[in-house]
């Protein structure tokens, strides 16, 4: 700031317009005086001959606004600065004092008026393209740090160091969740802004990262309380609650289904893991939640990998899960209408915990029709769903069935 007044004062060679330049920067929450660069001489001498600033001028304009953007000043403040410095200069203004002829006033006021006009449109200008480059390199660092973090076999200090300007703390227990569009992913940075929002909110803690990966947009945030000796437990405790009240999952896909492209939204929640490499396995395990409720034709908007467990242990034995529904399920085909009525009944007696009035509810038919069916299958399979033993084998057979999408496709050969 004193660099600044002495500037003022040499180049002027008055301290009027030095006290100009610190009062407007009062008037603006103390921007830096600095950022005023040339302008108020700009403004005097407007005012004194109507000569309109030069190229070069406003170019050194456009530098001052891209200082302010690179320095953390808001465009309302840097605005501010320029039009209270362009008031109080003209309340102050010694040809003003003087004069008693109100056209050398009024000429005077069109001068300099025209100056604040094009000086401040040209400090917006390199405002915002500043934004827009800042922007851009934190979306490069972002991505960056979530394509290492997600990859989990990056140097772990260097993670840390980098994580540090993000919020993120590596040692809390995270969780990675997936958010796929249903085609292209639309505006990517309103996407994160909404993200971001809501999920501060929520959560009541920055400890959160959303970038795109892949055409997928992806979230990090915590799955613990952020905790503090300044920060009482049972402030910890309602964090907790409010991060649990609303998984998630749905908060995501509450927040995008607002915006105007992207929909329908599929999410894929990983589960919390702590540490570093805790987040590289809930993002696998999102990933493999996403892709099994595409091959399974999950059409729920928010999936978890809890809820795929049993998925994943049945598609990690392919040759053994081919087997169960061939000698299990098999039979089934020599049914009137093949084997998909009986199978659509059987999965949805089971999703709906063994009850036969929600399970017709569910497919649109009389229960009488589902138990109908339901005697078909013990008839043919010797199976029988109501069975707690016999249940627990139709049950895998009809996931696995499901898993390999039979009996619309063959079963592989093993």
């Amino acid at each position: 700031m004193a660099d600044g007044d002495q500037r003022w004062r040499a180049a002027a060679g008055d301290d009027w317009l030095a006290d100009v330049a610190r009062a407007a920067s009062r008037d603006a929450g103390g921007a830096p005086v600095e950022l005023l660069g040339d302008y108020l001489l700009l403004l005097a001498d407007a005012a004194v001959s109507g000569r309109r600033p030069r190229r070069s001028e406003l170019e050194a304009v456009e530098r001052l606004g891209r200082h302010a953007a690179e320095q953390g000043v808001s465009a309302g403040k840097a605005v501010q600065l320029y039009l209270s410095a362009a008031r109080r200069m003209w309340q102050q203004l010694p040809l003003l004092r003087r004069s008693g002829d109100s056209a050398v006033v009024l000429a005077a006021a069109d001068a300099v008026l025209q100056v604040v006009d094009d000086a401040v449109a040209t400090l917006a200008e390199g405002y915002a393209a500043a934004r827009r480059e800042l922007v851009r390199r934190e979306e490069t660092l972002r991505r960056e740090l979530v394509d290492d973090l997600l990859r989990g076999d990056s140097d772990l200090g260097g993670l840390v160091q980098r994580a540090e300007p993000f919020g993120l703390d590596l040692t809390r227990t995270h969780q990675v969740a997936l958010a796929a569009p249903s085609r292209r992913l639309p505006d990517t940075e309103a996407a994160i802004r909404a993200l971001e929002a809501v999920i501060f909110d929520r959560l009541g803690d920055r400890d959160v990262l959303v970038a795109t990966k892949e055409g997928l947009l992806v979230v990090l945030a915590p799955a613990d309380p952020a905790t503090t000796a300044a920060e009482p437990a049972a402030r910890a405790a309602d964090l907790a609650a409010a991060a649990t009240a609303v998984p998630l999952g749905d908060l995501m896909y509450a927040e995008l289904s607002r915006l105007p492209r992207g929909r329908p939204w599929q999410i894929a929640v990983g589960r919390p893991h702590p540490g570093l490499y805790g987040i590289a396995r809930s993002y696998e395990e999102a990933r493999e939640a996403l892709t099994m409720a595409r091959q399974l034709k999950v059409d729920r908007p928010v999936v978890g990998a809890h809820n795929l467990l049993i998925y994943r242990v049945l598609l990690r034995d392919q040759p053994a899960m081919v087997d169960l529904v061939q000698a299990v399920l098999h039979p089934l085909t020599r049914a009137r209408g093949g084997a998909q009525p009986l199978l659509e009944t059987l999965a949805a007696y089971f999703d709906s915990g063994g009850v036969a009035t929600e399970a017709a509810r569910r497919l649109h038919l009389s229960v009488r029709t589902v138990t109908y069916r339901l005697a078909r299958v013990r008839t043919l399979t010797g199976y029988d769903p109501a069975d707690p033993t016999d249940r627990f084998t139709l049950q895998a057979a009809t996931l696995g069935a499901r898993a390999l999408d039979w009996p619309r496709q063959p079963l592989p050969a093993v």
